[in-house]
């Protein structure tokens, strides 16, 4: 007979840890031991016993035996071990402890780390630390390697013939690609030494048998050692013998006669498809997922997780310039600056035409554009001041971009920031280095103004809310915004990079900044207003999840965001705090970023454009970080395809019409591939899935997102509170309201329900799982606010029948409460509550950023977690 799965059983589970033979036991408790000693901070296990090449000499060969027994952190020791036990477990079964342990704690352990120092030290001389069990997992998977290859040398992949024994090579480039910091070297010699044991060439150095009978015997270890296997693979109490068939009439033996296990006994394969119990994992799989992905997340700004800042641009050459600003541009910038003092408070027009003026006077080509913007009531309009500075040695092809805005994003006028682009226009002409056109803008504000100009640059505007640009240059490079409200020297630079829906400059142009900045002219930076930040792990955290906030919200944070998505890589310079930095100092580092994006001979592509940072010189990238937002998403997905082999499921019989003593009638032999197995005739009916209703009812709900998306984009200010407060009211009653009128056109049963959550949570999961490649901290958010949605409703043992369902009243209870208070708009109540921010005012951002810097945070709320809540509020309603 065909060989069976095993039953999904706890108990079998610990039967089979409580089974484990002895070597396998010491090496997991040693194991563990070991984790547990680096939670203390007196004694660095980790430096005492890894491999680090230059620490091994005579007096430390110890660390050849005991660098697979160490770890790094909790999750390392945990995956290798859960990766190790069943491999050893069996190399020990087949082998004998007293042969296990010599050979784990001599060639095994010792051939791999002496071909690792081999390469590492003597060839490539680096010093690369190499610790954790993944060593004795890929050795073992070498010897099975070859164990398979000898008894079926190939496999076959459509034409194509591959020897059974490459199967660890692919594990190893699988591991190497998806799991950050793993050693190639260290695993792919493993990988060889197993090669070699499994070949028989490493035979040589296990001790001889007969030794190791003597031992045995003398010692009487069989007798004495609990779980102790022998050279003859003979150990008490190992292997317990379980019936087949707890039926004998159905094995009785006698010609002719089929070897068939019960119904009660271990499922077959065809029966376990059908066995009730598959459905319990799902929920507890789901929320494995989610821990996983938020434990993830917070892994991140340790070192291990996350980089070092770095230049893929050659041809920046960040900081290689010497910087002429200075001098006697502090007496012009004085003079611009009393100029600047004396338009404040005058009409946007009278100040755009002096600035032109001023543009003018020093030689360059200047102009203006008049805009007029309507959003949430409120009128932003105004008029802006540019200028092209024609590159000398250039063909107007490529052009940078130097922004000032009248004022800036907390609505404080930008004098100096202002002064200072004037200042730096003037000097920018007089040389004739530049390879690129300089453009010069100044807005009358720090969101509307920057988005006019840029949406016309681009023919992209509307000819009734922006004029077009009379002056033009060629494509934009790069932009940097120069914001310096203070009337004193300041302390640092903070630099802000956010751009519109989370999109992000290129890396590049941030690490140059950084590095002229703190390495060139000795200024201070800092982001994400972490004012003071001293490296810590808390700090870096707390930066991280501001930028995860900011990303987020999707909103502009400064006018650079508004060239962002058009693929323009842009950055604020704000100068914060008290100091002795003056705006020479600042004009510097402007000149030498300029300088930077002069030299680039092609846009930025070289470096990341998904990142996320936890301080000016350390990062993460999306490969690093994808898969927490990926887990948090895919635990929808798994709720969803349970729920889906739920629908097919036939009604649970009626009590009492089971017996003890089956029918004929009431069973059927399945007969299919060799397998054969008793099956109940009800589990083998066809359950026909009601598609159309579910699949009607999750496209009207998301389309009815689309009404309060209409209603807080078209609402004016003032109102946008009190209708966010009644939004949140409606919706305590709203999906009562909705069950009861669907259930009088129709029975909502229990099957109807349990398709409706499928396909909700499917949309939801594939919904977020392509937002987390686009803006990984909104998929990610979203993710873990809607998360409870995928344990509420309908229970995975209720019965898939056409009668309503029926929920207990403590479930029905606490799921209307949850849903209830993490309902989307109780969560921007609640968040604008902690934050300190005027609901109105967030609401009428939005309402702006949607008419006019094309933001799509609010599709996500509207069209993509609300109506999902809302089928979830649905199947729990009291209207059920």
């Amino acid at each position: 007979m065909a060989p069976t799965l095993p039953s999904l059983d706890v108990r079998r589970l610990r039967s089979y840890v409580f089974r484990l033979p002895l070597f396998t036991r010491t090496v997991l408790l040693f194991v563990i031991v070991f984790w547990i000693l680096e939670l203390q901070k007196v004694w660095n296990v980790v430096q005492w016993g890894a491999l680090i090449p230059k620490e091994v000499n005579l007096g430390t060969m110890y660390r050849l035996n005991t660098y697979p027994l160490i770890h790094r952190n909790f999750l390392h020791a945990l995956f290798n071990t859960l990766a190790l036990i069943p491999l050893l477990e069996r190399f020990e079964a087949e082998h004998g402890t007293l042969l296990s342990g010599a050979m784990f704690a001599g060639p095994l352990s010792t051939l791999p780390a002496a071909a690792y120092l081999l390469v590492e030290r003597g060839i490539l001389r680096q010093n690369t630390a190499l610790l954790g069990a993944s060593i004795w997992v890929f050795v073992l998977l070498g010897v099975e390697g070859i164990k398979a290859y000898k008894a079926n040398p190939h496999f076959a992949i459509s034409t194509y013939r591959i020897p059974t024994w490459t199967t660890p090579l692919v594990i190893l480039l699988f591991t190497t690609a998806l799991i950050p910091n793993t050693s190639l070297l260290g695993h792919l010699g493993s990988v060889g030494v197993g090669y070699l044991y499994g070949l028989g060439y490493l035979k040589i150095l296990a001790p001889p048998e007969k030794v190791l009978r003597w031992i045995e015997g003398k010692l009487n270890l069989l007798g004495r050692l609990p779980h102790y296997v022998s050279i003859d693979q003979k150990t008490y109490g190992r292997y317990g013998v379980l019936p087949t068939t707890s039926n004998p009439s159905l094995s009785a033996g006698g010609e002719g006669s089929v070897q068939m296990p019960y119904i009660g006994s271990a499922p077959t394969i065809l029966a376990l498809r059908k066995d009730p119990r598959l459905l319990k994992i799902p929920p507890y799989l789901s929320a494995l997922c989610i821990v996983i992905g938020i434990v993830w997340l917070f892994l991140l700004p340790f070192n291990e997780y996350s980089r070092h800042t770095y230049i893929s641009e050659n041809a920046l050459l960040p900081g290689q310039v010497h910087t002429y600003f200075g001098g006697s541009e502090q007496n012009v910038f004085n003079a611009y600056k009393h100029e600047v003092q004396s338009l404040l408070g005058k009409d946007p027009e009278v100040i755009a035409a002096q600035l032109s003026n001023i543009l003018r006077s020093v030689g360059l080509k200047a102009a203006t554009q008049k805009y007029h913007y309507e959003a949430a009531g409120n009128v932003h309009s105004g008029e802006n001041a540019y200028a092209v500075l024609h590159a000398p040695r250039g063909d107007a092809t490529e052009a940078i971009v130097l922004v000032a805005a009248w004022t800036n994003m907390d609505g404080e006028p930008n004098q100096s920031g202002v002064a200072l682009a004037l200042t730096l226009a003037r000097y920018f002409k007089r040389w004739s280095l530049w390879s690129k056109d300089i453009i010069v803008l100044i807005t009358s504000d720090s969101k509307a103004g920057p988005q006019a100009w840029v949406d016309a640059y681009h023919d992209e505007h509307s000819p009734d809310s922006a004029d077009p640009l009379q002056l033009k240059s060629g494509a934009l490079q790069g932009v940097v915004v120069v914001d310096n409200a203070l009337d004193h020297r300041f302390e640092s630079l903070h630099i802000v990079y956010d751009g519109i829906n989370g999109q992000l400059p290129n890396l590049d142009l941030f690490n140059s900044a950084v590095a002229i900045a703190s390495g060139q002219m000795g200024i201070g930076v800092s982001l994400q207003r972490m004012w003071k930040h001293g490296d810590s792990y808390r700090e870096r955290l707390q930066t991280m999840l501001r930028g995860m906030v900011s990303q987020g919200l999707g909103h502009a944070s400064g006018p650079h965001s508004s060239f962002i998505p058009y693929h323009v890589d842009a950055i604020t310079l704000q100068a914060v705090g008290h100091g002795w930095q003056d705006e020479m100092a600042m004009g510097r580092c402007v000149e030498s970023t300029f300088r930077s994006l002069n030299n680039l001979l092609e846009h930025f592509h070289q470096s990341f454009f998904f990142y996320l940072l936890m301080q000016a010189n350390r990062f993460v990238s999306i490969g690093t970080y994808l898969p927490s937002a990926m887990l948090v998403a895919v635990n929808f997905t798994i709720m969803a395809i349970a729920l889906w082999i739920q629908s097919g499921r036939p009604p649970k019989r009626r009590a009492g019409s089971a017996t003890v003593d089956m029918k004929e009638s009431e069973v059927e032999v399945v007969r299919k591939e060799g397998m054969v197995a008793l099956v109940p005739t009800a589990d083998l009916a066809i359950v026909e899935r009601q598609l159309f209703l579910p699949v009607a009812l999750v496209v009207a709900f998301h389309f009815l997102g689309a009404v309060p998306l209409y209603v807080f984009n078209n609402t004016q200010q003032e109102a946008l509170a009190p209708t966010l407060v009644f939004f949140a009211y409606a919706n305590v009653v709203l999906p009562t309201l909705l069950a009861i009128i669907i259930s009088g056109f129709t029975t909502l049963s229990s099957h109807r329900l349990i398709l409706l959550q499928c396909f909700s949570l499917l949309l939801l999961g594939m919904f977020l799982a392509t937002l987390a490649t686009l803006n990984f901290s909104l998929a990610f958010l979203i993710g873990l606010l809607a998360a409870p949605l995928s344990f509420v409703g309908i229970a995975m043992s209720a019965d898939n029948g056409d009668a309503p369902p029926k929920l207990g009243t403590l479930r029905k209870i606490i799921s209307n409460v949850l849903l209830h208070l993490l309902s989307p708009p109780v969560v921007v109540l609640a968040l604008c509550k902690i934050f300190g921010a005027d609901t109105g005012a967030t609401l009428a951002e939005a309402a702006f950023g949607w008419k006019v810097s094309g933001l799509r945070t609010q599709v996500v709320v509207c069209c993509v977690w609300w109506p999902a809540w809302l089928i979830g509020a649905v199947i729990v309603s009291p209207g059920l």
